[in-house]
């Protein structure tokens, strides 16, 4: 038990900006293994921009309540995912060899390609999360976050698992996440993330698994063909863009059930 507490909390200090006790390092080993707990991490944020987005609309307009969650969440995880989506954005938009676009991604400076993307993305969050506030109730909307963040999080485990790493040597940002699971990790992180299912209420939204893992697949499908796999970056913006996916897949079960 005391190990597994220890692996939480790694996983919550390289996940999240939360602070963590002293006695939590950066180990190599704890760093793989804490990858299982990545879906319950995504139940914390969810929790946290769901608490926000609820106590906001007390007193603000929805629009500004969904900022303020949005806003909740990007600094509960240090713009963590996002940062990876617009290295992404940048790398495959600007590269066309895989030492070139690994080289991009490597680079802390951001270009047109990823402030592109980020404004995109981020725009069409707040756009799906605007309609779907305005038509659930308050327990609803807690599900809808804590599922999609903890969905959106487990589909990264999935590309870790059957997946192969691109880069080789030191010069990737997260090399000891970005090893391979062992199958009992494996099953604990889909495990927790399924789980978060269970606050939608409704059988039917199993079906939202279905869009979320193509995506995943279609996304490995595409870093594998020009980088040979995935980076830490890939596995960032595989989470916003699953998150993205999740919402969206919801308007689509409302529609037809």
């Amino acid at each position: 038990m005391k190990r597994e507490v220890r692996l939480f909390f790694t996983a919550l200090m390289f996940y999240t900006r939360i602070p963590c006790p002293k006695w939590v390092d950066h180990s190599a080993e704890y760093l793989n293994q804490c990858t299982k707990y990545f879906p319950l991490i995504g139940w914390l944020v969810g929790g946290v921009c769901a608490a926000v987005l609820w106590l906001s609309m007390l007193i603000f307009p929805v629009s500004v309540a969904v900022i303020l969650s949005m806003t909740a969440g990007i600094l509960v995880t240090g713009a963590f995912h996002e940062d990876g989506f617009a290295d992404v954005c940048d790398g495959f938009g600007g590269g066309w060899t895989k030492s070139k676009i690994l080289e991009i991604m490597k680079d802390s400076l951001i270009g047109a390609y990823g402030v592109t993307g980020l404004a995109l993305i981020l725009l069409m969050k707040f756009s799906l999360l605007t309609s779907i506030t305005e038509q659930v109730d308050a327990l609803m909307l807690l599900g809808v976050l804590i599922a999609a963040h903890a969905i959106s999080r487990m589909a990264p485990v999935f590309m870790i698992y059957f997946g192969e790493y691109s880069r080789e040597d030191a010069t990737s940002k997260v090399k000891p996440v970005a090893k391979k699971l062992s199958s009992i990790n494996f099953a604990i992180s889909i495990v927790i993330g399924l789980l978060s299912i269970v606050l939608l209420q409704d059988v039917w939204y199993l079906l939202l698994l279905i869009p979320v893992l193509m995506a995943t697949w279609l996304l490995y499908r595409y870093f594998y063909k020009w980088i040979d796999g995935y980076t830490g970056d890939c596995l960032g913006a595989t989470q916003q863009v699953t998150e993205i996916i999740f919402y969206l897949s919801i308007f689509v079960i409302w529609k037809f059930t």
